[in-house]
Formats: C-alpha cells, sequence, structure tokens
C-alpha cells in the first residue's frame, strides 16, 4: 500500500470520529443550523460576493453546514470530502434543510476527484484547517485548476502557517515552517470539544504561503487579492479570546501575528 494512502487512512479514521462528535458539538450548534443560521463567516461571504445562480464546488466540505449555507444563498453547491461518516451525515442533513435540490455531496479523496466528478464550475472553494492535511500542493491546486471553468473564481480562507509553527499552548516554535516531510501526532478530544472522549491519530503537512501561492500561479490561476488577519474567526485554539464579537487572539501573546490568510484567484 501506498505510503501517502495510508497517512490518508489515518486521517480519515480520525475525522470519522470527529464527525460523530462535531454534528451535536455547541461549537457547530447544528441545531440552529438546521433552523436556518448561516454558517459562513464575513471575510468568506465578502469574498464569494453574489453567488446566486453560480455553481460552486466546495473542497473538503466536512459534514456539509458551509456546503449547505452556500446553496440557501443561491448557489448550486458540490460539496466533496473524504469521510465516509462526514458526506452521510452532510447527506442527512441536506434533507433535514430541504437544500437537496441545489446540494450534492460526494465522498472522494480530493487528489481522487476527477474520477468520481465529471464537471466544471463557476466558483471553486474551500475554508478553514484544509491544506494541512494534503501532502502536495501541486496536486491540489491542478485539481483546483481542472474544475475551474474559463474566468471562474478561487475562493480560499485559511489559517495562517504561523499557527502551525506553536506547539498547542502556543509557548513555543514547535515545528518547521515550511514543509519537511509528515507530522505525525496523536491527540484527544477535538477542536470543537477538547473534553470529547476520542482518541485519534492524525498525519498532517506544514506549508508555506510561497507555496500556496505559486502553485497556483503554476497551475494557470491569476492572484486577484492575498489578505493576512491579526485574528481567527473561530474559537478553536487553545488560550483563545474574544477581543471582539467573533474575533480570537491567543492569550498571553502580546504582538499581533497573522492567524488567517486569504486568497481569490481567476482562471485564466
Amino acid at each position: 500500500m501506498d505510503e501517502v494512502y495510508k497517512f490518508f487512512e489515518t486521517n480519515k479514521n480520525a475525522w470519522n470520529k470527529n464527525t460523530d462528535v462535531h454534528i451535536t458539538s455547541e461549537f457547530y450548534d447544528n441545531e440552529n443550523f438546521i433552523n436556518g443560521k448561516n454558517s459562513l463567516k464575513h471575510i468568506e461571504i465578502e469574498m464569494l460576493g453574489d453567488i446566486k445562480g453560480k455553481s460552486i464546488l466546495h473542497l473538503q466540505c466536512h459534514f456539509g453546514q458551509d456546503t449547505i449555507s452556500l446553496a440557501r444563498a443561491g448557489a448550486v453547491v458540490t460539496g466533496i470530502d473524504f469521510s465516509d461518516n462526514a458526506i452521510n451525515k452532510a447527506k442527512e442533513l441536506v434533507v433535514k434543510t430541504k437544500t437537496d435540490e441545489s446540494t450534492e455531496f460526494i465522498c472522494s479523496d480530493l487528489y481522487d476527484l476527477k474520477n468520481n466528478l465529471d464537471k466544471k464550475f463557476d466558483v471553486v472553494f474551500t475554508s478553514y484547517g484544509v491544506i494541512g492535511w494534503l501532502p502536495d500542493l501541486k496536486k491540489w491546486s491542478e485539481i483546483i485548476s481542472h474544475f475551474l471553468k474559463p474566468g471562474g473564481k478561487f475562493v480560499m480562507v485559511e489559517f495562517h502557517q504561523m499557527l502551525w509553527m506553536f506547539d498547542d499552548d502556543f509557548n513555543y516554535f514547535k515545528y518547521d515552517y515550511f514543509n519537511r516531510g509528515e507530522v505525525k501526532e496523536t491527540s484527544e478530544g477535538s477542536y470543537a470539544d477538547r473534553n470529547a472522549p476520542i482518541k485519534s491519530d492524525y498525519v498532517m503537512w506544514n506549508h508555506s504561503l510561497s507555496d500556496v501561492i505559486n502553485n497556483l500561479i503554476k497551475s494557470g490561476l491569476e492572484i486577484n487579492s492575498f489578505e493576512e488577519y491579526d485574528y481567527s474567526v473561530y474559537d478553536c485554539f487553545n488560550k483563545a479570546v474574544e477581543y471582539e464579537q467573533g474575533r480570537y487572539r491567543v492569550k498571553g501573546i502580546d504582538v499581533c501575528f497573522p492567524m488567517m490568510f486569504s486568497v481569490t484567484a481567476l482562471k485564466k
């Protein structure tokens, strides 16, 4: 078995466990979501603009809240994720939210998506905690380019690489900024519920911003915007404190450092 495939199986098992915790967590607030709450944050809403009638491919969609939020905003959306448990929960969520006419979910490893999907899209969207699960951003960017129509738009919001250099409690630098190979860890609980009774092995990869930007460019995408943000829109890190509504920083670190970044690009 290919070594990277083994890593994906490890991560898939972890995300199958996470899904059972996340679907009922306060973090995801699924009950209010079903009743109409929008899961998208202000950054991606502004970046996406008016999406009524547009076709959107949502990469690494987890159990589909953001995918369904895009559909509620008027788009026709396809969400993909490699966790079969997450996709099954997403399909159940579509029924509960009555968005089945404009939302489709496909269980697929991102790198194998060409074998499972034969469409082109106006927009490819991905957000928050996605690229760290991918060993090769060249293949990632080629997938994005492949599924975009000419003139199509790529929208990405992601946690900044600076965050992944720290230990979990933000006391010291523990990991490389650049991709030096896989990072293997075992973790208890989940970012959505730190006390959840689960223990999982993970394999992740760190990617520099130059790795992200240059691979997108080499895949035929023209970068239109790049932004960095000195806060997180999610309370998902140890020592996070809310300094403004919906904006979090790390307690005890007095200097500002980037916690998220965003990219928009057009397919030439």
